[in-house]
């Protein structure tokens, strides 16, 4: 029996940073292809492909591409360390650099190639100001008025970080939700558990702000390390353990770099059936 031709779909990507990962798609001379419906529909786990967050990659008039953050609850995230750089492993490869630029809501990121499969980039400078994170009201980023104490740090997400005994014992998904939902962080925030467990050398879980529970978070990851400098607990190079491995992150002159492997899992393409499916899902 001759097979009918299935209808073109929607190519992506599979790739993960540290175990944190990511759906990527070239949208580069296509246009907006990416809604919040299709996000939702992607990044369902039983019904989709699944992912921590989504990246498009478009062109650029500035810089080497520019890069846009889905979470998979359809919102969408200002940054995403490990995403920028698992598509700056990409396009090093595509176009035989070591080094380019990409554009994100953070602004011009510069991304490096280190060799032995690490990728870095430069994530900014954080942001410390209550109005910057941003928080509802005036107050100490460094000791925000909330029970034990945590930090805020802007990385282009706001990130509520907690310093406790024991990160492992934290039970995430009972208070991930509730502390991302706390009327201090307007635009919901993204939780981190820490733990010094060394020199310099910290253990940090997260739940991200509409994605939940994952294994690592880039902006986390530096979020955390700024907060403990700043804390007095480590220097501004720090290596931290995630669930889903080890990152290196440090805060220089010129902004925060986060330094950690990248990998890409497999290709694919999205069924249109999925797309129609998504576009005809109520917001």
């Amino acid at each position: 029996m001759e097979q009918t031709p299935r209808p073109h779909g929607l190519p992506f990507l599979k790739m993960h940073g540290a175990g944190n990962d990511f759906v990527v798609i070239d949208q580069r001379g296509q246009g907006s292809l990416v809604t919040a419906d299709l996000a939702r529909a992607v990044g369902d786990r039983h019904r989709g492909v699944g992912f921590d967050q989504l990246v498009t990659i478009d062109t650029d008039p500035q810089a080497d591409a520019r890069l846009v953050f889905w979470n998979s609850d359809g919102s969408q995230a200002g940054a995403c360390g490990n995403a920028t750089r698992c598509v700056a492993h990409l396009l090093m490869d595509e176009t035989g650099r070591d080094a380019l630029t990409l554009r994100t809501e953070r602004g011009l990121l510069r991304a490096e190639r280190l060799g032995n499969g690490l990728i870095r980039v430069n994530m900014g400078q954080p942001q410390l100001d209550w109005a910057e994170v941003p928080l509802a009201r005036d107050a100490d980023t460094l000791h925000l008025p909330m029970p034990d104490d945590p930090a805020a740090v802007g990385m282009g997400n706001p990130h509520c970080i907690f310093f406790v005994p024991d990160a492992e014992a934290v039970d995430l998904t009972g208070r991930g939700p509730a502390l991302e939902h706390d009327p201090l962080f307007p635009e919901r925030t993204n939780v981190e558990f820490a733990s010094l467990i060394g020199h310099d050398r910290l253990r940090m879980r997260v739940w991200e702000r509409g994605a939940g529970v994952t294994l690592a978070c880039g902006s986390g990851t530096c979020a955390t390390a700024v907060a403990a400098a700043r804390r007095g607990l480590t220097g501004r190079q720090v290596t931290v353990e995630v669930d889903g491995g080890t990152l290196q992150v440090d805060w220089a002159e010129d902004g925060v770099w986060l330094t950690g492997p990248v990998a890409h899992v497999f290709s694919g393409v999205l069924d249109p059936s999925l797309m129609a499916l998504a576009r005809s899902q109520p917001a």
